[in-house]
């Protein structure tokens, strides 16, 4: 009997395969680093090629590391950073252009373009999200419009569009040699190209946008069996969970009911709440999402509130600034001060995602005294961070009508236990780090899992989830909420920066 189940986990910095066994626990981990690409302000990409070698490095490393044979694996889950578009050729498999990576802005004249022409909301209430430069469809009409014999391939059937883990799928199920061309509910409702209510292409939007359906992968369920791979390192295992990276976490913290919500400090900052198989429309700037779709059952929907920078606001101050230099270096130099000095960093380096969704604002730092240093801006990126997610979960208590009672956190960032202190008192309610917080991959290992019976039922998953850490609001109300009025005045003078 098969002992593990491993997961794909092909994030926005990094391609990671975990094994997992039964009790959710890490067997073996491989990762590797691909190259940010920044050809113009404004402009991320990524080498699809790379990513796909390093898919099959960090595999390799994961099963040479804990001797594990292709007979121990039960299946293959795969996770993928969302939005992020790549168009590649049926019969060479190379890419027509870099993958444009879901933080690029370049595309904010088409927003622009097609918000004049908008009625009613109609992009928002037909696919659940707003116009905006973060999701895949005016990616992929601006490769159509700029990569030169695109359109033409495309039109033929010979150009095929997926997010990553269409692209990945795709190669390690044979590429030109009969590849599936597949995606899932979650990440076809990230592409702005699928009816929220249909789950399926939506012929309107493809028209409004001239995009060729051709290119379209088939939309599948998250947690099925697609077929085998056939990729070396993984021949013959089933691959059977594909998840967008936030909807993976979900299901990895066990937020398995309407009204349970987690959210994961990563590159960006993303928090989903479960509304089970209602949709329920926002009104308060927040995104309405597939959840996940278990194979034969009905799909499960989600509030999400996106924030673009957080975990890559460090990054920032460590690359581009070099103030750190290591990301794990921040909280140290942060608690140098005993608070912000009155600073505050607004990082819409992208513009603002959740809940004002404003292309043309800008990054800022206010507040700047003779008084400030280095660690009033460590500490002030950090407080950016818990910020930007108190205002998301404003948004998505209004929306819901649900007051959350804990937040349940994970990713990169929630080792940072100055930020976890900061955020619980800022939003007046314990925030709980689980054991396990790799829960992104757990989440694809699970649908995998789950999908060839080595997980028989929810309650697994809910048995393997457990606390390791519990933070508890200590801030007095007069105190957060003086913070908050100063947060607010900095957020509008970042506004409409970019003309």
């Amino acid at each position: 009997m098969s002992k593990y189940v491993a997961a794909i986990d092909q994030g926005t910095t990094s391609t990671r395969c975990i094994v997992f066994d039964k009790q959710g626990n890490i067997v073996s981990i491989g990762q590797k680093e691909h190259e940010q690409i920044y050809p113009k302000p404004g402009w991320v990409e990524h080498n699809p090629e790379e990513i796909w070698k390093n898919t099959l490095e960090v595999v390799a490393q994961a099963r040479i590391a804990r001797s594990i044979g292709i007979d121990d694996l039960a299946a293959v889950g795969i996770t993928n950073q969302r939005e992020t578009t790549v168009v590649w050729n049926r019969k060479t498999g190379r890419p027509y252009y870099n993958a444009i990576v879901w933080q690029d802005t370049r595309t904010t004249e088409l927003v622009v373009y097609h918000q004049q022409k908008e009625e009613d909301d109609w992009w928002k209430i037909t696919t659940g999200l707003p116009l905006a430069t973060y999701f895949s469809a005016l990616k992929l009409r601006w490769l159509l419009d700029n990569v030169p014999n695109l359109r033409k391939d495309a039109e033929k059937g010979l150009a095929l569009f997926g997010n990553m883990d269409t692209f990945l799928i795709w190669n390690l199920t044979g590429g030109p040699r009969g590849g599936l061309h597949i995606t899932d509910v979650t990440n076809a409702s990230r592409t702005q190209l699928m009816s929220i209510f249909n789950v399926d292409w939506d012929n309107e939007v493809l028209r409004r946008l001239d995009i060729p359906k051709e290119m379209l992968p088939a939309i599948v369920p998250s947690s099925k069996v697609y077929g085998t791979i056939a990729a070396e390192p993984l021949r013959n295992v089933p691959l059977a969970g594909i998840l967008g990276d936030q909807q993976a976490a979900l299901l990895g913290q066990a937020c398995l009911e309407p009204g349970e919500a987690k959210n994961t400090y990563g590159t960006g900052c993303f928090m989903l709440m479960n509304t089970g198989t209602k949709i329920v429309p926002s009104h308060f700037g927040l995104l309405t999402t597939v959840a996940y779709q278990f194979d034969r059952q009905p799909v499960h929907y989600a509030l999400e509130g996106s924030v673009a920078m957080a975990g890559a606001l460090v990054q920032w101050l460590r690359d581009n600034l070099g103030l750190i230099s290591s990301s794990a270096e921040i909280e140290t130099l942060a608690r140098s001060v005993k608070d912000n000095g009155g600073l505050y960093f607004v990082p819409a380096f992208s513009g603002l995602y959740a809940p004002y969704w404003k292309a043309h604002a800008r990054g800022i730092i206010a507040g700047l005294t003779r008084y400030a240093n280095k660690g009033h801006i460590a500490r002030a990126a950090l407080e950016a961070t818990a910020f930007q997610t108190f205002e998301v979960l404003e948004a998505m208590e209004k929306d819901s009508g649900i007051k959350l009672s804990s937040l349940r956190v994970d990713g990169g960032m929630v080792a940072n236990e100055l930020l976890m202190q900061f955020q619980a008192d800022l939003l007046g309610v314990p925030v709980i780090r689980p054991k396990m917080v790799e829960t992104t991959a757990l989440g694809a290992a699970y649908a995998a899992g789950l999908a060839v019976r080595y997980w028989t039922s929810f309650e697994d998953v809910r048995r393997n989830w457990g606390i390791d850490k519990t933070w508890t609001p200590e801030m007095p109300e007069y105190k957060r909420n003086n913070l908050y009025m100063y947060w607010q005045k900095a957020i509008e003078r970042s506004f409409d920066w970019d003309e």
